[in-house]
């Protein structure tokens, strides 16, 4: 893939990081903070591994004219559900919806203003961590942030929290970059919506910046679930992270839809006994997109499950490269891990690339598997489906849901497939998804967790289990 000549190191000037940290109002620790991230920035390459830097591709990529200070007026806010906690992040700031029942119970929602006044240890956390200066794209959104969460859930919260925050691009120019810590507390349930639209096309290219971390507690269920359906014109970064606790499950979900240039990279550490990780990808393209994607599973506890599988489905132009790397650090044992990557071609000039990649470095009872493929969809399917009278466009379109919906079926929140079925059909029929000032918002509906774990019974050693099915540690 060729490389624009326009490159990332062109985008923006030190003057405008200033700006952002003028209009915020930083705390002289925190200029400085913006500061080196925003030489990290200039200094890092695009891509971290040599051997994946082929694989950038910003063509037609140019966000010189972006304004990260730029503000507006608030768009429309959706529905809140009972019970649940909405953020909405748009040009005017962040606007925070949080239960009484919620607050009572020891919840806690802290934005941007409240974690620049702060000084303690969560505010500290939030602007000092080192990683924030160890990745191009990373450190971009430390140099630019302008909207944050920080989410608190208290040991043993009797209910599971459910939390809806969508970002809405809804001027040219317009740069929202957002940083989220989530902190669920030992014995725990949450799961997490973050949803990206647009009001509308715009003229020039805007970005979406997102940096999310996940620091589990002991025996905590959680599911971060990305809609990602801004407008063809956003160019869009997305950082994800997390290392597990004991007994610690985290699900991510990804459901790309559109927008014009989108490269991800989700790093997630099983730390200790009885973690696990689910990793599962749905991208659409269409027209001149491109998706990059890498996701990164390390297996550093005993006892530990990981699975990441992707699949696309591109048309027209567009063009997807999906990597993934499953790694198994020396001296851990009872490991089972499984990689899977899949692309559809619906048109000869779509294009995918997948790089799976496994390294293990224990030979200790350990399981690790990977599947890949890119191929253009099987006409004998299209075929047999003609055969019984339905029209070739229209069984290309159920191959198509069907080859996304292997990934969602296994994800852990109840009937998500039938929650994105509505997008998906407004992008294969060629339309956005829009966030209009009237009428119905495509926001999310209630969401519940539903079942983990679609390997079975994957454990090495059940002796592991103790009585209530909770790991215990390697002798």
């Amino acid at each position: 893939m060729a490389v624009s000549s326009v490159t990332p190191n062109t985008w923006f000037r030190v003057e405008q990081v200033r700006e952002v940290s003028d209009a915020l109002g930083d705390p002289e620790p925190v200029r400085r903070r913006r500061e080196e991230a925003f030489a990290a920035y200039q200094k890092l390459p695009a891509e971290l591994n040599p051997l994946y830097r082929k694989y950038a591709y910003f063509a037609g990529v140019d966000l010189g004219g972006l304004d990260p200070a730029l503000t507006g007026s608030p768009v429309r806010m959706p529905p809140v559900h009972p019970g649940e906690i909405l953020l909405v992040h748009d040009a005017s700031g962040t606007r925070v919806y949080l239960p009484d029942e919620l607050r009572k119970g020891g919840i806690t929602v802290r934005t941007l203003p409240e974690l620049l006044r702060g000084g303690d240890a969560d505010s500290r956390d939030f602007f000092d961590a080192p990683y924030l200066r160890s990745e191009k794209f990373q450190s971009l959104n430390a140099a630019l942030v302008n909207r944050a969460v920080y989410l608190r859930v208290p040991d043993r919260f009797p209910t599971p929290v459910r939390v809806q925050d969508i970002s809405i691009l809804s001027k040219p120019a317009e740069g929202l970059v957002v940083r989220r810590f989530l902190r669920p507390g030992q014995n725990t349930k949450l799961l997490y919506s973050e949803e990206v639209y647009s009001t509308g096309p715009s003229p020039r290219q805007r970005l979406y910046s997102s940096s999310v971390d996940i620091l589990p507690a002991d025996d905590t269920d959680t599911v971060y679930l990305t809609v990602h359906a801004p407008d063809g014109a956003a160019v869009s970064f997305f950082n994800r992270r997390t290392t597990t606790a004991r007994n610690a499950k985290v699900g991510w979900i990804w459901a790309g839809f559109d927008g014009f240039r989108t490269i991800s990279r989700n790093e997630s550490v099983i730390g200790a006994p009885g973690g696990e990780v689910e990793d599962l990808q749905t991208i659409y393209g269409d027209q001149d997109q491109a998706f990059n994607s890498y996701v990164e599973i390390t297996h550093a506890g005993d006892d530990t499950k990981g699975q990441s599988i992707t699949r696309g489905v591109f048309k027209d132009r567009a063009r997807g490269t999906s990597r993934g790397m499953m790694r198994i650090q020396p001296q851990t044992r009872k490991v089972v891990s499984y990689l899977s990557e899949h692309a559809m071609l619906l048109s000869k000039g779509a294009r995918s690339e997948s790089v799976p990649g496994l390294e293990i470095l224990s030979s200790q009872d350990v399981k690790a598997t990977h599947s890949s493929s890119v191929a253009p969809i099987d006409p004998e399917r299209v075929f047999y489906l003609e055969s019984r009278g339905i029209p070739a466009p229209e069984a290309t379109r159920m191959i198509t849901e069907g080859f996304l919906a292997h990934v969602l079926d296994r994800a852990p929140v109840e009937g998500l497939r039938e929650v994105l079925y509505p997008p998906l059909d407004l992008r294969w029929n060629g339309s956005s998804v829009t966030w209009s000032a009237e009428g119905a918002l495509p926001s999310l509906p209630p969401l519940r967790i539903a079942g983990w774990g679609t390997m079975g019974d994957w454990r090495m050693d059940t002796k592991l289990r103790d009585a209530a099915g909770r790991s215990q540690p390697s002798p």
